[in-house]
């Protein structure tokens, strides 16, 4: 391969540039993406940036010395428009074209909305969602304008972050979720009750079993108004209620897309040519929207891609992790329907987790699948380990 095109200036695209170029690739790197800005770290937008503990500069993923070194050419600002496979060609919205040899797909995904919301160019003022750095800099600006009414519409991960920054700050805050309990999916209902509580414990409303039916407010929004009848008074409504892989753009390229671009376990498409990582990636037929997937996933995908066929694969045991509420929680591990949860660390203390936090073990047939710690680092990295070994010995 002469030439090698990342699309997705995102933490998966830059790790994967990283990888042609620990992995031999001497060739000429192009590097697209549809912000303006270069790759940043995620995480941090509903902690620590909202809440002003770190600037934009904390957030940066590369320095000149490493840019140097990638020797790539970056697209910025620009969004990929179509994928000529047969013509081994990237089309980009400006019109300009990408000859290439091989191409790393690592467009992520894009914050859902909610439905019926006013299409792009007349949303309500005061109404975000937390995707992007631009996303995060709007929220901001409007949470530091002094105490608000605040509405967080989906009681996941970002949601349950989201949420506990804006009380940090000092907001009135009520989570809206329409499961009967945020969480169920990833934790099962005896420990997604658990960590429910943490939303009461930090000052924070939690309405469960209710969806938005009506964002109120003319210009600007003024209430959520609920399928049970009630309305939410709200200057600042956050939608928090997940992400669509970024695909459109491949609409019409061979590639298989089924909620994601479907790929074999080592980000290998359908063509060779092309893998797929990030949150853009179905591997072996599982997306998972994690910091450590978009971190690991590419060093499988760029050898596979190099070698023309897959040589390695990408499976791992998930991990993820969330901060909220000045509780670290952290998850490894498949849990199914149908797990027993046996806490073995720690305890609950009034529905929440204890001062000392907790350790949860997942387990069927005899075998642990997944854990869950809060506040438990030390005993929740052994417990991964073992899961870690387990898998390498036992097929998931």
């Amino acid at each position: 391969m002469r030439t090698v095109t990342v699309v997705g200036a995102s933490l998966a695209g830059l790790y994967a540039a990283r990888e042609l170029r620990a992995q031999g690739f001497d060739g000429r790197l192009v590097i697209v993406g549809d912000e303006p800005h270069r790759p940043y770290d995620r995480p941090p937008l509903s902690k620590e940036y909202l809440t002003g503990l770190a600037d934009e500069e904390r957030l940066a993923l590369t320095d000149a010395e490493e840019t140097a070194d990638l020797d790539a050419e970056w697209l910025l600002g620009v969004r990929a428009r179509g994928l000529d496979a047969r013509g081994r060609t990237v089309l980009l919205d400006d019109g300009r074209t990408v000859s290439t040899d091989g191409v790393v797909v690592a467009t992520g995904a894009s914050a859902r909305r909610l439905t019926g919301d006013r299409p792009s160019g007349d949303r309500r003022s005061g109404v975000h969602t937390l995707r992007t750095l631009d996303d995060a800099r709007a929220l901001r600006a409007e949470l530091t304008r002094g105490p608000r009414r605040v509405v967080v519409v989906g009681g996941g991960f970002i949601g349950a972050e989201t949420a506990s920054s804006c009380a940090a700050l000092g907001h009135e805050v009520t989570v809206v979720e329409a499961a009967p309990l945020p969480l169920v999916p990833q934790l099962g209902p005896e420990l997604a009750a658990v960590c429910a509580a943490l939303h009461r414990r930090g000052g924070v409303g939690l309405v469960t079993g209710a969806s938005v039916s009506a964002l109120r407010g003319g210009a600007t929004v003024t209430g959520v108004a609920l399928t049970d009848g009630r309305t939410l008074p709200a200057e600042v409504v956050i939608v928090g209620v997940g992400a669509t892989p970024n695909t459109a753009w491949l609409a019409g390229s061979a590639l298989v897309l089924n909620d994601g671009v479907l790929c074999d376990d080592g980000c290998v498409t359908s063509l060779p040519q092309v893998v797929a990582v990030g949150d853009v990636a179905s591997v072996g037929g599982t997306r998972a929207e994690h910091w450590t997937s978009a971190t690991r996933q590419p060093r499988a995908a760029v050898a596979n891609l190099l070698a023309g066929r897959t040589v390695e694969s990408a499976r791992a045991v998930p991990y993820f992790w969330s901060d909220q509420y000045g509780a670290r929680l952290q998850f490894a591990g498949r849990r199914r329907a149908g797990d027993s949860v046996r806490v073995v660390e720690g305890g609950v203390s009034d529905g929440a987790p204890g001062e000392d936090g907790l350790l949860a073990r997942y387990e069927r047939n005899g075998r642990t699948t997944a854990v869950l710690a809060v506040d438990r680092p030390r005993s929740f990295m052994r417990a991964r380990r073992e899961l870690a070994d387990e898998a390498d010995r036992v097929p998931v």
